[in-house]
């Protein structure tokens, strides 16, 4: 692969401003795709955002603002971007609670926003890909797209879904020129985790390193976070020529989480 191996490429990657998200835009634009983020707020940062990663990797990076838990606003963001040869579906939400007492609002955004959002993207990128005869879809599923946890009963139905859906779109795109994979992070080192550990620490009255890895990554083998910029790679690899015939599968980045 030469190093502006997606030049002349488009790709969306919804819930893009930062996190999982932030790492793989910034992974396209530095293989030269063209990039669209986005996120549900509409901020001067939001649009600072773009302008920085457009001048870091000289390739033309707008943001475009859509809630993904609303199917016709998903669906514009690929129409107001002018359609795309890329589209990673990563926007996501999590909340934790058992069964009995989760809440019927929370399990409805989790669904749409984890799950639906990126039946209705691909829906509106797959007739623009078909005409090209290229495509990529990536969808950030996670280690609870193919394992379970107590209490997180939305988020592991989503992630479940999301790796069904991925099969049926690489199924229906066979021998069209376009691919569809998943990928199943475990424990990654985003800023929202990264904010979850001093409160971890004084929890357990642990030190850091303690916390995360008897903690935290109980259940990751490695005992360490994958990096958002080895999901960014990962998706990279998955655009590339390289990955013409990966397709309907799912990749783990997890450390071993799923080998167990």
């Amino acid at each position: 692969m030469t190093d502006k191996f997606l030049k002349g490429r488009r790709a969306i990657v919804t819930g893009s401003t930062s996190g999982i998200g932030h790492g793989v835009a910034e992974a396209l634009a530095a293989a030269g795709a063209d990039v669209v983020l986005n996120s549900f707020s509409d901020t001067e940062a939001d649009h600072q955002q773009a302008s920085d990663m457009a001048a870091k990797f000289g390739v033309t990076v707008t943001y475009i603002k859509a809630d993904m838990s609303k199917p016709e606003e998903c669906r514009a963001l690929v129409e107001k971007a002018g359609g795309c040869d890329i589209l990673v579906n990563n926007a996501g939400i999590q909340h934790v609670a058992k069964i009995e007492d989760f809440p019927i609002e929370k399990w409805n955004a989790i669904i749409a926003i984890n799950m639906s959002s990126a039946f209705h993207t691909t829906a509106a990128a797959l007739p623009g890909m078909y005409d090209k005869g290229w495509g990529r879809i990536v969808n950030i599923a996670s280690a609870h797209g193919l394992r379970a946890s107590p209490f997180k009963g939305a988020y592991v139905a989503a992630k479940h879904g999301v790796v069904g859906f991925t099969k049926v779109t690489a199924l229906e795109a066979a021998g069209k020129g376009v691919t569809a994979n998943a990928i199943c992070p475990g424990y990654v080192l985003t800023p929202l985790v990264e904010a979850q550990i001093p409160d971890q620490m004084k929890t357990h009255n642990m030190d850091r390193e303690t916390v995360i890895r008897e903690v935290m990554l109980d259940r990751q083998p490695s005992r360490q976070f994958a990096t958002t910029e080895e999901i960014g790679g990962t998706t990279a690899f998955l655009c590339s020529d390289a990955a013409a015939q990966i397709t309907g599968t799912t990749i783990s980045v997890d450390g071993g989480w799923t080998a167990m």
